[in-house]
Parts: structure tokens; C-alpha cells; sequence
């Protein structure tokens, strides 16, 4: 299943790292990855394939908002084609 995940707050050490990690140990892969720092708002938005025999969307999203919380930082996954229908023109 691709998913999109969206990261934004204020800008840390140690970001990416928590968000990939959370994201390995779910067995997802990060086909894309954006990012960028803007004054002090660090801005992130990664394309991923979750691997729903190893963890399921619910678990993932779960999983990568309490990392963000931890962080300080706001973490939005969304399903790829639920993306697509939302900006859809």
C-alpha cells in the first residue's frame, strides 16, 4: 500500500531519523523523500509503500503520530489514493 507522509514543525536534530525508524521497524520502504527548511519550519513529505503483512496502515499512522508528538512536530499519513482523490483537479 503507498502512503503519503507529511512533517511539519519546528526545525530539530534528529527528525528524519525518528520518522525513518518508526517507518523501518514498520517494514516500510521510502520510495521518494522532499524536504526542506524554510527560516525555522522544517517541512518533509515522503511517498512510502507500507508492507500491510508486516504492520497495517492504522498501526503505521499510530505509530508515526506518536513520534511526531514526541518530537513536537505534526505528522500526517495518508493513503496514496486518498491523496490523489482529495487534490484531484
Amino acid at each position: 500500500m503507498k502512503c503519503v507522509v507529511s512533517v511539519l514543525g519546528k526545525d530539530r536534530s534528529g527528525i528524519v531519523a525518528a520518522v525513518s525508524n518508526v517507518l523501518a521497524q514498520c517494514g516500510a520502504n521510502i520510495d521518494d523523500i522532499s524536504q526542506t527548511i524554510l527560516d525555522d519550519i522544517f517541512s518533509m513529505t515522503m511517498l512510502v509503500t507500507i508492507d500491510t503483512d508486516a504492520a497495517d496502515f492504522n498501526t503505521v499512522q499510530e505509530k508515526l503520530t506518536a513520534v511526531g508528538e514526541d518530537l513536537g512536530v505534526q505528522v500526517i499519513t495518508q493513503r496514496e489514493d486518498v491523496f490523489q482523490y482529495m487534490y484531484k483537479v
